[in-house]
């Protein structure tokens, strides 16, 4: 899902789920060495349990 999705359903803010692209808590794949990301659902799921969330 790109993040436009990601933020309908999650209800968080696109530029909270950029930035936690950014600094690497949240992985994306970029298909085909686009710009686009794209969000796994199960990475994403992930992420909302916090198991992704690890502080550095």
């Amino acid at each position: 899902m790109g993040v436009e999705k990601a933020s309908q359903v999650s209800g968080l803010s696109k530029p909270f789920i950029r930035l936690e692209i950014k600094r690497g808590k949240l992985p994306v794949v970029r298909p085909g060495g686009s710009k686009r990301v794209l969000i796994l659902m199960s990475d994403f799921m992930d992420y909302l349990k916090g198991e992704n969330n690890d502080e550095k």
